[in-house]
This record gives C-alpha cells, sequence and structure tokens, in this order.
C-alpha cells in the first residue's frame, strides 16, 4: 500500500469538461488500483465519487465552494484542516492550484503553459490568476504532474520548471463512454440532430480562441461549398467565449448548414463522434488533447494539428493540418474526398487509443504521490 493521498477534487465543473474527465477517470482508476485514497468534492458529486472509488473516503466541502472565490479561499483553509482529518501523506491539487501551508507534500497537474506563450487566447482576468497560480505551483509545489512530455518542455523552458521534479502521466480514455457506436448509436444522434441521412463534419470543444474553431468554420466553408452534397459542420461543446465564432458563421454561404448543439449528452458522444465523416479539431495546441483521444477511441477519422502534445496523442493514426484556413480546407476536402484514408485513419485511432489508459495514468501518478513523500 503506497502514501494516503488526498485527492482534491473541488474544481471540478458540473459540465465535466476537460478536468472534470480527467479527475473523474483518475479517482475511478486509483480506485480500481487499491490506492489509499481520500477525496473532497463539491457536495453534489459526493455520491459519484463513492460510487467510482467504493473503497475511498470521500467527503464534500461546504456549499460555499461552488463559487470560485470561496473555493479558493477554502482551498487555503480548509483543505489542509481536511489532510489532517483524514490522516493524508500527500495531497493532490489536480487544477493549478495548491494550498500554501499543507504542512505535508503537494502535488499539482499543470495541464498546459498556454496561458504564458499564448495569452491572447484566454481572457485577460483567467490568464492573470493562471499565469500566478502556475509560477507559484512550480515553486512550491513537490512535485509537478503534467499530462505530456510537451508540456513537461514547455514548463522548463518558460518558467523554468525543474524536469527532476515534473511527472509525465498520460490521460486515459473512458471505454465505457467512448468506444465505436452501433447504428443506433449513429441514427438516434442524427435525429436529435435534425440531420437525417445527411453526413457531417463534427467538433467538440469549448468555443474558446485556442480551438481555432473561427478557422475550422471558414475552411469548412472553403472546402464544401461547391459539393452537390456539402456536409454539415456541428460544433458541439460550451459557447465559450471567441467573438469571432458569431461572425464566422454568419458568412457561411446559405446554403450551408452549421449546427450548434451546446452540450451533448455522454450516452450520444460515440454516435456522434463515431458518426462523422471526420472530426475536425484544428487547436492552436494543447497540454494533451483529450478529445482527439476520444474522437479515436469512437473509431472517428481525426484532422488536427501538429502542435505541442498532439502528436504525442495522435501519433501516425490521425490526419495533421496547420491552423490557418487555407491548410484546414486543404486537408478538411482531401480526407472528404479519400473514404479509403478515412477508413485507415479510423483503424489506426481506435488501435491506438488503446495505448492509453487511465490504469497506467493512475500509476504514474502514484509514483508521483510515492515520491513527494520521500523526498519531503
Amino acid at each position: 500500500m503506497g502514501p494516503r493521498v488526498l485527492v482534491d477534487a473541488t474544481a471540478v465543473p458540473a459540465d465535466r469538461g476537460g478536468v472534470g474527465r480527467y479527475v473523474d477517470g483518475l479517482v475511478a482508476a486509483l480506485g480500481a488500483a487499491g490506492a489509499d485514497l481520500a477525496l473532497v468534492c463539491q457536495r453534489s458529486d459526493e455520491e459519484r465519487y463513492s460510487r467510482m472509488a467504493p473503497d475511498a473516503t470521500v467527503m464534500s466541502g461546504p456549499a460555499a465552494i461552488a463559487h470560485r472565490p470561496a473555493r479558493l479561499a477554502w482551498e487555503q483553509t480548509g483543505l489542509p484542516l481536511v489532510a489532517e482529518q483524514v490522516a493524508a501523506d500527500v495531497i493532490h491539487s489536480p487544477h493549478y492550484t495548491m494550498p500554501l501551508r499543507a504542512q505535508r507534500p503537494v502535488c499539482v497537474t499543470i495541464h498546459d503553459v498556454t496561458f504564458f506563450t499564448e495569452p491572447e487566447m484566454h481572457t485577460a482576468v483567467k490568464g492573470t490568476f493562471f499565469r500566478s497560480a502556475m509560477r507559484t505551483a512550480v515553486r512550491k509545489a513537490n512535485r509537478i504532474i503534467v499530462p505530456s512530455k510537451a508540456t513537461r518542455d514547455e514548463l522548463v523552458r518558460v518558467l523554468d520548471g525543474e524536469s527532476t521534479t515534473t511527472d509525465v502521466a498520460y490521460h486515459g480514455v473512458d471505454t465505457a463512454t467512448f468506444h465505436p457506436p452501433t447504428e443506433e448509436d449513429r441514427r438516434r444522434v442524427r435525429m436529435r440532430l435534425g440531420l437525417g441521412d445527411r453526413r457531417y463534419v463534427a467538433f467538440l470543444g469549448m468555443l474558446e480562441p485556442r480551438k481555432n474553431v473561427p478557422n475550422l468554420i471558414r475552411a469548412w466553408a472553403e472546402a464544401v461549398h461547391w459539393r452537390d452534397e456539402p456536409p454539415a459542420l456541428v460544433l458541439a461543446g460550451g459557447s465559450g467565449w471567441d467573438d469571432e465564432v458569431d461572425a464566422a458563421v454568419a458568412a457561411v454561404p446559405s446554403h450551408l448548414r452549421v449546427l450548434r448543439p451546446g452540450y451533448l449528452r455522454f450516452a450520444d458522444l460515440p454516435g456522434y463522434l463515431g458518426g462523422a465523416e471526420l472530426v475536425a479539431y484544428p487547436s492552436h495546441g494543447e497540454g494533451f488533447g483529450l478529445p482527439v483521444l476520444e474522437a479515436m477511441a469512437c473509431g472517428a477519422p481525426v484532422l488536427t494539428t501538429p502542435r505541442l502534445s498532439l502528436p504525442e496523442v495522435g501519433g501516425d493514426a490521425v490526419a495533421y493540418t496547420q491552423p490557418d484556413v487555407d491548410s484546414i480546407a486543404r486537408e478538411l476536402g482531401s480526407l472528404l474526398d479519400d473514404a479509403e484514408r478515412r477508413s485507415q485513419l479510423s483503424a489506426a485511432g481506435l488501435a491506438r487509443a488503446g495505448e492509453f489508459t487511465w490504469a497506467a495514468s493512475a500509476d504514474a501518478h502514484l509514483a508521483s504521490y510515492a515520491r513527494a513523500v520521500a523526498e519531503a
């Protein structure tokens, strides 16, 4: 049995975005691995995590921490008290911030460094806050956990982080949720989206500047506007704060169809991703690229960019494009014209996705926790 770890899951958002899927996948795998685990979360998540890790000690924080300012204040005062209460040997803070007076070792997950390298991709308030949090974590945490070698290298380059105290732990993919869909799965999603038999190009993620959605919209229109049966473009996920998305949609020719259904049910994601002609994710850069991995696990051919960690995830099993409009249009059009290539990418992506498991991620995290305790 390794050290007793307290995972702080209070930052997990209700919409189960990237950090939510990371913490959910990790906690379930730590529980399955028999880790000596305690967890503190939002009250609305207490039952969920108790089911995920039935042998763990699961506690909820006060109701006020549903609001970020209160949560950040509680992290400094309440989280160390919880750690004392559950006799934790180490605390894992999985979303950039950390308690400064924890009286025990702390591991912090830093997901990416784009708050420094591409500040224009984030809101000013969010960028200022997370840059400060990352500087603090690099200076104060016992171990830093990152989801890719690219993020580790950026951390060392940009923040003078120590590679010797930074541990790479790739994310896994939840195959209970993300898997090749049945025909019924595909049909149900098409009916809900009102697509009928129409083909579509899929995007899944927050509509934020880093995801490069305006260029995707413009490139898709360029690649399909002349076709007899142009595929639709479906932009699923949170509305985000990219003001250019609306303008790009407004400029789409009237005979083309763009759908923005918002968040989809988790049960519909295999049918959505696996039922697309291809999944396009032309991000300017990711700390890991979980949406690419999840699309691969659904058997979707994927088009993404060779930026930061994305080649570590996609390898030779995805198609690549530069993030400008002309490049995306060219590569997207080429894939739409080549059914054999899409079939090859589908098979290769599914096989590669099988290499990324939450069990392996849990092992890497457990090793980081043990190093933090031993070094402290």
